[in-house]
């Protein structure tokens, strides 16, 4: 990971810049006490090199700066604390309660809903 800088937050933005000019990103939007982690991407050459996960739990760690919960909408979002369950004392009431399954059922269910948006 020598080629991140810091995780800079702009706007609702969080975001990781690369040496070779390309950008990680989270969107997120803060309502009433709540932080919702909507959109996660890294450019191909950087997937897989947990730069997602840096910037999920910057948001973590922001949220519980700020006494928010969070929602995470994105498929990402939704697989980082379907496999991080010690993290899930972030989320918001109606998430706090899933099973593994239910978990799992959400991640396919969000992925197959950004799918439908790309095509």
């Amino acid at each position: 990971m020598s080629n991140v800088n810091i995780i800079e937050l702009k706007g609702s933005v969080y975001f990781i810049k690369f040496k070779d000019g390309s950008k990680a990103y989270l969107v997120v939007e803060e309502e009433n006490n709540k932080m919702y982690l909507i959109e996660t991407y890294t450019p191909k050459q950087h997937r897989g090199k947990g730069y997602a996960r840096m910037l999920v739990e910057k948001a973590i760690e922001d949220a519980e700066k700020k006494g928010l919960s969070l929602v995470p909408i994105c498929s990402y979002a939704v697989y980082y604390f379907m496999k991080n369950p010690t993290k899930r004392y972030i989320l918001s009431d109606e998430y706090m309660n899933l099973s593994d399954k239910d978990w799992e059922k959400l991640f396919k269910r969000r992925l197959e809903e950004e799918r439908r948006k790309r095509s």
